[in-house]
């Protein structure tokens, strides 16, 4: 299992409609083969950041299974028009965990 960690940034004064599109688009992440589970959090200093953590089978089923979906198409309409910049996303291995 892997993990897709990126820093989503909206534009200030959109965490609301952001939150709300994210509630939407959930299930198009969700119903993804290969998902295992997401949990985006907010930040307390910085209340227009999120953080996103996806727990995926395999850098493929992200890349290429959702990716390359008409899921993530959706995914990306509901959700993108708030981030300020683009987010970056990277994968990582689980190194330690308690």
């Amino acid at each position: 299992m892997i993990v897709e960690h990126g820093v989503l940034d909206v534009r200030p004064g959109q965490e609301e409609a952001y939150e709300a599109a994210l509630a939407e688009a959930l299930p198009f992440i969700s119903s993804s083969p290969g998902f295992h589970s997401l949990r985006i959090v907010r930040g307390i200093e910085s209340p227009s950041r999120y953080v996103l953590f996806v727990e995926w089978e395999s850098v493929e089923a992200h890349t290429k299974g959702f990716r390359e979906s008409p899921a993530y198409e959706r995914w990306r309409e509901l959700t993108h028009p708030f981030y300020e910049p683009a987010p970056q996303v990277e994968h990582f291995n689980l190194v330690a965990s308690e």
